[in-house]
C-alpha cells in the first residue's frame, strides 16, 4: 500500500521555474505537550542550561538531551558555550537559545482600515514592520494588495531565512483552508491563506485576530528596553481560565481554558451588540450597541459632534489620538467623553466576567491602553458592577501592539507546538 501524499505540497510552473504552492496550516493556539515544544520554549527568555530547562518543563534530563540534540541539529538551538560556567566539564553543561538571528517568521494583521506587516524572531521579538492602508477596492484586489506588499517587505530580510507567515484578522476564518468572511471590509470566501502562500512560498497559518491576542498573552514574552525577556501574562500559572476583552474599532472576547484558546468551529461569537444605554444608533437598528458607542471610530465621531476636537486639523482629518491630545492638554469636555467610555467598557467586562466567571481577565487593545488615565475609571466601574468576588485583572503587556504581536503569535505558533514537524514543512 502506497504511503499518502496529503501534505505534499503542489508544485506549480511559473515561467521555467517549478513554483511550490504552500499549505495552509491551522494554527496552534495552545501550550504544547510535545517535548521538543517544551524544551524550545524554555529557551525563549534566554540562555538556558540543561538542568533548568529539565526543571522548568519537568522532563528527565535525558529527554532533554535528546530534543536539545535535535533542535540544535534542525537549526532551531544554538550552544552558548562563551557562558558554560567555570569548571564545567561536558557538552550538557553548554548553555542553549533559541537561534533568533538566522529565521525569522513574518506576521500580518488586516485590520478594517489600516494592515500591519512585521517581520520577528523565534522568540517572537518583533524586528521591524510597516503599515499600509486596508485596501476597499474589492477583495481580490485587497488580499493580492496585502500578498504583494508583504512581500517587498519580506525581502528586506534577505540575511534571514523565512520559516512562516501568519495571518490574524477579524470576522469569521476557517483556520483549516485560511478562508475568511469579513463583513465589514465586504469579504466573502477570501482566500487569504492560499493567496499570501502562493506569492511569499511559505507555509500560512490565518487565525481570528481576538483568539490571536489571547494566545499571544499565553505563548509570547514582552521585551524590556534593554531587549531582556519578561514572563508571559498568564505565567506561571498558565492554567485555570482567562477571559481576554479586546476593544478597538472592534469589540471581541476570546477565552483560555487550561493553556489552550478556546476556537469556536462556526467561528468566534460577538459582543459587538451587547446593549450599553447610550442612545447611539447602530447598523443593527438598534440603539447603543457596544461597538458603535465605544469604539475608536465612534468616539472619534461623537468628539467631532460635541465639538470636542475639530473635524480637520490643517489638510489632514482628526484622529481619535486628537481627543487623547486635547485630554491631556487639559480639556474637560475630552475628559468626560473619555471618562464616560471608560466607565462603559468597566460595566461591560464586569458583565462578562460574571457570566464566564474566568481566572484571570486580560483586557487588550488601544480603547484600554490609548488613554491612560481612562483606566482608573474602568477599574472603578468594573467593581461598582461586578456582582462577584475579585478576581485578578490586567491590561495586556503588547500595550498599543496588541494586533502585531497577534499576528507574530499566529506566525510562530504551529513552531512553539511541534517544532521538528514545523521546520520539515518548511
Amino acid at each position: 500500500m502506497s504511503a499518502p501524499i496529503l501534505d505534499r505540497p503542489a508544485t506549480r510552473v511559473v515561467g521555467t521555474r517549478p513554483r511550490v504552492s504552500r499549505p495552509v496550516i491551522a494554527p496552534e493556539l495552545r501550550i504544547s505537550d510535545n517535548p521538543a515544544a517544551a524544551v524550545l520554549r524554555s529557551a525563549i527568555g534566554g540562555p538556558i542550561s540543561r538542568d533548568k530547562a529539565a526543571k522548568s518543563t519537568g522532563l528527565s534530563i535525558a529527554t532533554v538531551n535528546r530534543q536539545v540534540a535535535a533542535l540544535l541539529s534542525a537549526g532551531l538551538l544554538r550552544e552558548r558555550s562563551d557562558l558554560t560556567a567555570a569548571g564545567a566539564v561536558g557538552r550538557p553543561r553548554v548553555p542553549f537559545e533559541i537561534d533568533h538571528e538566522s529565521y525569522l517568521t513574518l506576521g500580518i494583521h488586516i485590520g478594517a482600515a489600516q494592515t500591519k506587516i512585521v517581520a520577528a524572531d523565534l522568540r517572537g521579538r518583533i524586528l521591524g514592520g510597516l503599515a499600509i492602508a486596508t485596501p476597499q477596492s474589492g477583495q481580490e484586489f485587497a488580499v493580492t494588495t496585502v500578498a504583494r506588499s508583504a512581500k517587498a517587505f519580506l525581502q528586506r530580510w534577505h540575511r534571514r531565512k523565512p520559516l512562516w507567515a501568519g495571518v490574524a484578522i477579524g470576522g469569521r476564518v476557517d483556520v483549516t483552508t485560511g478562508i475568511v468572511d469579513h463583513p465589514k471590509l465586504a469579504w466573502k470566501n477570501a482566500p487569504i491563506g492560499q493567496v499570501l502562500g502562493d506569492v511569499l512560498e511559505l507555509p500560512v497559518s490565518v487565525a481570528p485576530h481576538v483568539e490571536a491576542m489571547a494566545a499571544s498573552e499565553l505563548l509570547l514574552p514582552t521585551f524590556d528596553a534593554s531587549g531582556a525577556a519578561r514572563e508571559t501574562a498568564l505565567a506561571p500559572t498558565p492554567g485555570g481560565s482567562s477571559l481576554y476583552f479586546y476593544v478597538r474599532e472592534m469589540a471581541g472576547i476570546a477565552v483560555t481554558l487550561d493553556g489552550r484558546v478556546h476556537t469556536p468551529s462556526n467561528g468566534p461569537g460577538s459582543i459587538a451588540h451587547l446593549p450599553t444605554g447610550s442612545d447611539v444608533q447602530c447598523e443593527c437598528g438598534r440603539r447603543g450597541c457596544l461597538e458603535v458607542t465605544v469604539g475608536d471610530r465612534a468616539l472619534h465621531a461623537r468628539a467631532v459632534g460635541r465639538g470636542i476636537i475639530s473635524a480637520h486639523n490643517g489638510t489632514a482629518g482628526t484622529t481619535i489620538n486628537d481627543l487623547y491630545r486635547a485630554a491631556e492638554g487639559g480639556s474637560e469636555p475630552a475628559r468626560e467623553l473619555l471618562a464616560e467610555r471608560a466607565t462603559m467598557l468597566g460595566q461591560t467586562v464586569a458583565l462578562v466576567r460574571d457570566m464566564l466567571n474566568p481566572d484571570r481577565v486580560v483586557l487588550g487593545g488601544q480603547a484600554f491602553t490609548g488613554y491612560r488615565p481612562a483606566l482608573p475609571h474602568v477599574a472603578r466601574a468594573f467593581r461598582q458592577s461586578t456582582q462577584l468576588a475579585e478576581t485578578d485583572i490586567r491590561i495586556s503587556g503588547f500595550g498599543g501592539k496588541v494586533q502585531e504581536f497577534a499576528a507574530v503569535v499566529t506566525s510562530v505558533s504551529a513552531l512553539y507546538a511541534d517544532p521538528l514537524s514545523a521546520i520539515r514543512r518548511s
